[in-house]
């Protein structure tokens, strides 16, 4: 999505958010990012903060990685735009439904995450299955 390394994904989210800030042109993945980003106003001084971009975020310096973060509703936001895995979009929608669209992205996170740290573990590829079964469980 973003190229292969950590400082081209940070540079283009906040690109994207410079950009939408000067209200110039977007292109589509611009347009997304920029969009969760706006919805994440504690992140808006870091994206412009250079030195926040080079940050270590890590579980064992207590602090949370706000690109993991807005990258996860990105992934989110593509998933249920392609249907891919088949049902996340209907998931979504019932979801958002009842719990409002930012709790649902939130809860479908964590089973996102799970996913793809079982996948890491495993050496293997995410499990779509098992990853909807989660989803249809929250």
């Amino acid at each position: 999505m973003f190229g292969s390394d950590r400082a081209t994904m940070r540079a283009f989210f906040a690109t994207a958010w410079r950009k939408r800030q000067a209200g110039e042109a977007l292109e589509p993945l611009e347009a997304l990012v920029a969009a969760v980003v706006a919805e994440h106003p504690e992140y808006h001084a870091l994206l412009a903060d250079p030195d926040s971009l080079e940050r270590e975020y890590t579980p064992q310096a207590g602090i949370a990685n706000p690109f993991l973060h807005l990258s996860m509703h990105v992934a989110l936001r593509e998933q249920v735009a392609t249907d891919r895995p088949t049902g996340i979009a209907a998931v979504y929608r019932a979801l958002g439904a009842t719990r409002g669209v930012a709790e649902a992205e939130h809860a479908m996170m964590e089973c996102l995450g799970e996913s793809l740290w079982r996948a890491q573990r495993d050496n293997a590829l995410p499990d779509e299955a098992a990853y909807l079964d989660c989803l249809r469980r929250l």
